[in-house]
């Protein structure tokens, strides 16, 4: 059965979500900036409002990640990428964007912001442990395994 997204808009204006093709993985958010629009400058991280709330399927999370479009174009993505909106949230969705590029980025009301994909979480039990398993990478870190 597929998992059903609960949308409830807090402004009557705000654009619901949206897939973009019949296969796309995430739906599009659209930033809700209903008295005009903001100029996110360069280096600089705005928390852009979606006007809307949601309750995501419980056993679920909702992952929010930039659009490759704005994000290879402008530099504008997420500070924070993947963004998790846990099942229990419910409070306004809001998109932090950073502004990577060299040029100031005009944010529009309406403009397709991020991108969101509902995906299943596992939780698992928390055990302490003195001691764990060794493996061939052993402790090897960032870069162990290569370039």
């Amino acid at each position: 059965m597929q998992p059903l997204l609960k949308i409830h808009k807090l402004d009557p204006r705000a654009p619901l979500p949206s897939y973009q093709t019949e296969q796309a993985a995430g739906m599009d958010l659209h930033a809700f900036l209903p008295d005009g629009e903001f100029i996110l400058a360069p280096g600089r991280i705005a928390m852009i409002p979606t006007g809307l709330s949601m309750a995501v399927p419980a056993g679920h999370e909702a992952q929010v990640r930039p659009r490759s479009g704005i994000a290879s174009k402008h530099g504008v993505t997420l500070p924070n990428s993947p963004g998790t909106i846990d099942a229990d949230y419910r409070g306004e969705v809001i998109v932090p964007l950073i502004n990577h590029g060299r040029e100031p980025f005009t944010i529009t009301n309406g403009l397709r912001i991020a991108q969101m994909v509902i995906a299943p979480v596992t939780r698992v039990r928390i055990e302490e442990a003195t001691s764990l398993d060794g493996t061939a990478r052993g402790k090897g870190g960032f870069g162990s395994t290569g370039a």
